[in-house]
């Protein structure tokens, strides 16, 4: 069976969901992963308007479309993040940032993102995609010189910010999927295993696979799927393409998106450096079976041709299996 295919929102949230879906449904998509801010997916009226839900079902419906995660990245960030500032006033709902007074808001997220899987539960989803911020990732650069024990220190202040979240995500029956990404506690290859490990490995905590942050860190995605296998709990279609011509950097150079003396950008599917058909074969040999979902980011291409051309690019790798080993013919002859 082919999988769903499905758009996330997320950079469609100025638009109204009605207008998103028809799009979508045009497009030839399944279904959305709804982002929780614009008017795709609001937790709060999900927990307290007795018809909110029930209008988002008809509302997809009315287009041919289903959903099967929800995605509330920006409230996330705010939960662990060392340093809250003007840029999570920027993406925060304003009953999140309040007076903006740091710990405040940390804890304010926190409870949203409890109340994001009840609302998920409620909706009947039972997956929510996010970050988890972090209070470690502005010692990257770890000069001036970093002590273990500041870096311990972030995975259990992780922990501690966390555990009482995923109780609430245990409790609906609803699993966390965190994507890997640079600015959150687990970035890459090494820091995603410590951060299972500082929570016990505990089955509400898993991975939402997006290979562009791969990419321009030189990390191989594929190897990374192998190796937490058991911890895909969906799946994020962007790009990065790379441009290390020995005077643009890997870490942008404080430079905006599409600027050509970055050394990388996120590119629409299909224009960049993800092996594709690699990550597929080996999702099919996982019996990876959840949604596809494209999410569209790229500096230099319209999102009205980069979301159909993406969807159209990538199901060329959803090709179905065999029914029989090519080699089973071989011993079929008489003896």
């Amino acid at each position: 069976m082919p999988r769903p295919f499905t758009l996330f929102t997320g950079q469609w949230a100025d638009l109204p969901l009605e207008e998103v879906c028809s799009y979508a449904r045009d497009f030839g998509y399944d279904g959305l992963e709804l982002a929780c801010w614009g008017d795709h997916f609001e937790v709060d009226k999900a927990l307290t308007d007795p018809t909110y839900l029930d209008s988002r079902h008809t509302l997809l419906a009315k287009y041919g479309l289903k959903c099967w995660a929800i995605s509330n990245h920006l409230v996330g960030q705010a939960v662990c993040d060392a340093i809250i500032d003007e840029r999570h006033q920027a993406i925060l709902p304003p009953r999140i940032w309040g007076d903006g007074e740091p710990e405040g808001v940390r804890r304010r997220a926190a409870q949203e993102m409890a109340d994001t899987a009840r609302a998920a539960a409620a909706f009947g989803v039972r997956t929510v995609i996010g970050f988890t911020g972090s209070a470690i990732w502005h010692l990257v650069a770890m000069f001036p010189p970093v002590p273990e024990t500041m870096i311990e220190r972030g995975y259990t202040d992780f922990a501690d910010r966390w555990n009482p979240i995923l109780d609430v995500f245990d409790a609906e029956g609803v699993r966390f999927a965190h994507e890997v990404h640079p600015g959150e506690i687990a970035y890459d290859y090494w820091s995603t295993r410590r951060t299972l490990e500082a929570i016990g490995h505990r089955p509400a905590f898993g991975l939402n696979f997006d290979p562009s942050h791969f990419v321009w860190q030189d990390l191989d995605p594929v190897g990374f799927l192998l190796d937490f296998r058991d911890r895909i709990y969906h799946v994020d279609c962007k790009e990065a393409r790379t441009r290390f011509d020995g005077r643009n950097g890997r870490l942008g150079s404080h430079l905006p998106w599409g600027d050509p003396r970055r050394g990388w950008d996120f590119v629409s599917a299909g224009h960049g450096n993800v092996p594709w058909e690699d990550i597929f074969r080996t999702l099919r040999a996982l019996s990876y079976d959840g949604p596809i979902s494209v999410e569209w980011e790229d500096a230099g291409m319209d999102r009205l041709a980069g979301a159909p051309e993406a969807l159209t690019h990538l199901k060329r790798f959803d090709f179905p299996p065999p029914a029989a080993s090519f080699d089973a013919a071989f011993g079929t002859g008489p003896a």
